[in-house]
């Protein structure tokens, strides 16, 4: 196998600016955090970037650097936030309000966190039933909210380097593609005419993209997945990616399917259960955002598993997803599942999992994680120019890819195509892991 020519990667000078939408459990446990760990007062546990390491060469070179060592990602001490929010709260009292850190971790960036403010949010109750935002722009049309926000990302622009919008806000109902989001000419049109078809999140996509910006979706909604703004992406060179971060329990579930199906076992059902209290939570107790969440979560197993080549196996399975709001749990979600499998002759078996996990501990690395990779991807001209940033397929429940290809949601395919795209763009060797080589 020839070894590639590296990328002509730009360097990542200067400050790094990240603009977060919705600044609540998520974003304000991502902030506290990365200022944490510049402190010195943690370690950036779960972040791929931060502590991960990369195999060069044949595995007798001893070649295994540090990620952030091997390619050029922005420094966290350049990383500079800013966001928007339906609430005034200052990103103290947000994280107080959230409950996910605890005091003393608060306290100790207490004045950092406390500088950081919201812009008020494009928002519209009608797509996030539960809420109820007292911070928000006022505007005649969608078109004139798209271009307060691009107002917003310019101003912001004129004191950093560079910017990535990711959204980290609530699950919006469910949409489906419709005629408005079929090119960039009909949405812009349909900006105007205030179409019910564009919901906020697809808004702040547009006008991220609009000035040439990532943009990076943490929840299921219909915001980037969309014909206008892959059109768009490549128009003006901004990398998109999936979405929904594969945090809790499809992240477990990425790992355990491919398990079964690389040992030809079968599966019967598979049934999940969530109970969570956060703001997540109240929003998805909505039925009309968990069936956005719920599409999510279900497509996983169907394209790990095949059916259609292995119906002996998995063409009957019974699928089922549920999410329940339970306040007491707050950020503490708890995932359980039942997995009816059989083996051998038809025998039947079970497997129970029960994941009490944090599900903003778990979803801030990924989206440092995302920033830093989408930046990435932004300075380096040969992904650049692809829109899609299908090797990032590793931090998402629904992975994006070039329309009629199929995801790839196996956790360990995800991560040999996003390691393998860092040594391409490095020239080095593509690992294939055949390892004939050390027996000739």
């Amino acid at each position: 196998m020839s070894t590639p020519k590296a990328a002509n990667i730009q360097p990542p000078n200067g400050k790094l600016g990240v603009m977060v939408v919705g600044m609540g459990a998520v974003a304000t446990t991502l902030i506290a955090g990365v200022e944490a760990v510049r402190k010195g007062l943690a370690k950036p546990i779960g972040s791929l970037t931060q502590m991960g390491t990369i195999r060069l060469g044949k595995r007798t070179d001893n070649r295994t650097p540090l990620i952030k060592d091997f390619a050029p990602l922005a420094s966290l001490d350049d990383i500079v936030f800013t966001g928007w929010e339906i609430f005034p709260d200052n990103m103290y009292e947000a994280a107080a309000h959230a409950q996910v850190l605890d005091s003393d971790h608060l306290k100790s960036i207490r004045p950092f966190l406390e500088e950081i403010r919201p812009m008020p949010a494009v928002f519209d109750r009608h797509y996030v039933k539960r809420l109820n935002g007292t911070h928000v722009k006022q505007g005649k049309s969608k078109c004139d909210l798209a271009q307060q926000l691009i107002a917003d990302i310019q101003s912001f622009k004129s004191k950093v380097e560079r910017v990535v919008v990711i959204w980290t806000g609530s699950t919006e109902i469910f949409l489906e593609p419709s005629a408005v989001h079929q090119s960039v000419a009909a949405f812009e049109k349909g900006l105007v005419d205030n179409d019910p078809n564009i919901a906020p999140s697809q808004i702040y996509a547009y006008a991220a993209l609009k000035e040439g910006v990532p943009f990076a979706n943490g929840a299921p909604n219909l915001t980037v997945d969309l014909p206008c703004m892959i059109e768009l992406s490549k128009l003006t060179g901004a990398p998109i990616c999936g979405k929904d971060f594969k945090t809790g329990q499809t992240f477990i579930k990425t790992v355990l399917a491919p398990a079964f199906k690389s040992r030809m076992l079968g599966v019967a059902g598979w049934y999940s259960t969530n109970i969570l209290g956060n703001r997540d939570g109240e929003v998805l107790d909505d039925p009309e955002s968990f069936k956005t969440k719920e599409e999510s979560k279900l497509g996983v197993l169907d394209f790990i598993l095949q059916p259609e080549l292995y119906p002996d196996l998995y063409k009957d399975i019974y699928h089922k997803v549920r999410i329940n709001y339970y306040p007491p749990r707050g950020d503490n979600k708890e995932g359980w599942d039942n997995i009816d499998i059989f083996g051998w002759l038809g025998y039947p078996m079970q497997i129970k999992v029960d994941f009490l996990c944090r599900d903003s501990i778990l979803a801030a690395p990924l989206a440092l994680d995302l920033v830093l990779f989408l930046d990435l991807a932004q300075r380096t001209p040969e992904l650049k120019h692809l829109g899609i940033q299908e090797w990032l397929s590793f931090y998402f429940k629904s992975p994006q890819t070039a329309p009629g290809l199929y995801p790839e949601h196996d956790l360990f395919i995800q991560s040999m195509k996003l390691k393998n795209t860092l040594r391409h763009i490095r020239g080095e060797e593509l690992i294939t892991h055949l390892g004939l080589e050390y027996y000739d």
